[in-house]
């Protein structure tokens, strides 16, 4: 690898932001245009094609869709969407998640999962609706680790969110029988918000392994 590449590797930024109106259209449509054929089958609980993409970019941005994007050297890589009670047909807002596979198993969708319950509690909602594909065992466990009850008909997997849990434990749905388990399970959270905190700053992999080890040691 050369000099120039790692220079360019460190200098990557990455944060989490909600999206204003006006950008919503385009970011959310490029990030979902580049979803690969099976990330668009798990979004969508089918495939999609460009067309449908472009459509559906452009309803979130006309609806009142909050979007919250996770940025990656300028360019949405992942994104929380939250549409309004009104779109749905029991009144009960719906939570959507994407992320591409490039930056995956990072920490994003539970940072994105967090950031999106906070703001849903801030519009006082006390409910959130979700509803994922059958074969998308990634967004099923991350629903259940935040307190999702899901259930199966129909080849999709739809639950809620009770917000009004107090407080909302990212554990919650994980069965933690002892406290070995509760402290594995706390590395783990540790290790990967590390992992995404140093990639935010472009810190190294020496800062990196002190982190882990500092987690290790919590």
């Amino acid at each position: 690898m050369q000099h120039s590449d790692v220079v360019g590797r460190a200098r990557a930024r990455s944060h989490v932001r909600t999206l204003s109106q006006h950008e919503e259209l385009p970011l959310l449509r490029d990030h979902l245009l580049r979803l690969d054929r099976s990330s668009r089958r798990d979004r969508f609980h089918g495939y999609m094609d460009d067309g449908f993409i472009e459509r559906y970019a452009e309803k979130c941005a006309n609806d009142g869709t909050i979007i919250i994007a996770y940025f990656e050297d300028g360019v949405v890589r992942g994104a929380a969407e939250l549409h309004p009670p009104d779109q749905s047909s029991d009144l009960l807002p719906e939570i959507a998640f994407s992320v591409e596979a490039g930056v995956r198993r990072q920490g994003v969708g539970s940072i994105l999962f967090k950031k999106l319950i906070a703001e849903a509690r801030s519009k006082g909602y006390r409910s959130l609706r979700i509803t994922t594909g059958a074969q998308n065992q990634a967004m099923r466990a991350l629903a259940r680790k935040f307190g999702a009850h899901l259930t199966f008909r129909h080849g999709e997997s739809t639950g809620s969110i009770d917000l009004t849990q107090q407080p909302l434990s990212p554990f919650a749905g994980l069965a933690i029988a002892t406290p070995i388990d509760a402290a594995r399970a706390m590395i783990n959270l540790n290790r990967a918000y590390w992992r995404l905190y140093l990639k935010m700053y472009g810190l190294g992999r020496t800062a990196q392994r002190h982190a882990e080890g500092a987690a290790r040691r919590a």
